[in-house]
C-alpha cells in the first residue's frame, strides 16, 4: 500500500468526522500496488444512508486536502444496506479496509 501512516490516519479521522463513526473506508486501485508509481488515491466509503450526499463528500475532500495536501482523490460513496453499483462492488471487493 502506497500511503503513509499519517495519510491513513488523516483519511480515517476525516471520514469519521464527516460521516460518523459507522463509516467504513477502503482503499482500492493503483495505490494498493507497491510496485507502481504515482496514481490517485481511490477511496470507497460505506456510510449511513443519510450521510451519503454531495455536501458531505465535498466537506470530506476539503478537510482531507487540508490535512494531507493537494492530491488527486477519487471517492466512491455507498449507502450502507443498499445494492452496490458496479464500481462500488469492485471497490468493495478489491479494496483494503483502512
Amino acid at each position: 500500500m502506497r500511503l503513509t501512516t499519517a495519510e491513513v490516519t488523516a483519511i480515517k479521522q476525516t471520514a469519521a468526522e464527516v460521516f460518523g463513526p459507522a463509516v467504513t473506508v477502503r482503499l482500492f486501485g493503483s495505490r494498493l500496488d507497491d510496485a507502481r508509481r504515482g496514481g490517485d488515491i481511490d477511496l470507497f466509503l460505506e456510510v449511513e444512508p443519510a450521510q451519503a450526499n454531495f455536501r458531505n463528500e465535498c466537506l470530506f475532500r476539503h478537510r482531507l486536502e487540508d490535512r494531507i495536501g493537494e492530491q488527486k482523490i477519487d471517492v466512491v460513496l455507498h449507502p450502507q444496506g443498499r445494492p452496490p453499483s458496479p464500481i462500488a462492488e469492485i471497490a468493495r471487493d478489491m479494496g483494503m479496509t483502512l
